[in-house]
């Protein structure tokens, strides 16, 4: 008996090449998703570096006077402008992020303290004292006010991260005690 061969109909070769076109796919989109989160990771990092960037830059300006007496020139260091930080993340010389205060630091609210309410056993109230009976012109003899007064300050900073593109916007209020004279800037 004789066996016939009979013609190959290339069944096995189609179904291997749809296999590898499918394995193909299965990598590509496994490449664009790594590549998705790498991006949206760096994102999250650039903008934490500059809410970082922002918020040293308002404790800067809050940890002197300099923003009651002068809010246009707030900052000690300015680079560049006025009221402009700038911040090197990586501590390697150049600029990563370019913090600049604006609106300029502002007053905006201003509260007499009565002397009834200070503490004369506390430096810093005693200092703020006002004679109350007294006569002549004393400060606080009439209203009953003292030498001091609560105000309280908001500090906006606007953060522009220079490789990044990153933009982040921090405002913080902060209350502070002082001097009747300094309360012009908050008038």
């Amino acid at each position: 008996m004789t066996t016939r061969m009979r013609p190959q109909r290339g069944a096995t070769l189609l179904v291997a090449l749809i296999m590898l076109v499918l394995l193909t796919l299965f990598a590509i989109s496994a490449f664009n998703t790594g590549t998705s989160n790498l991006k949206v990771v760096g994102n999250m990092q650039a903008r934490s570096e500059a809410l970082n960037a922002a918020q040293q830059a308002i404790e800067t300006v809050i940890s002197t006077p300099l923003f009651i007496a002068s809010p246009a020139n707030a900052v000690p260091n300015p680079c560049g402008a006025a009221n402009t930080l700038c911040t090197d993340i990586a501590g390697i010389g150049v600029t990563e992020y370019t913090t600049k205060l604006n609106p300029q630091p502002s007053c905006v609210m201003i509260a007499p303290i009565k002397n009834e309410q200070l503490n004369l056993s506390n430096p810093e109230d005693l200092g703020c004292a006002a004679g109350q009976l007294q006569q002549f012109g004393v400060a606080g003899a009439v209203s009953g006010n003292s030498l001091c007064a609560n105000t309280v300050w908001e500090i906006t900073a606007e953060t522009t991260g220079a490789a990044t593109g990153a933009k982040v916007k921090v405002s913080q209020g902060v209350g502070v005690k002082v001097g009747i004279d300094d309360t012009s800037t908050c008038l």
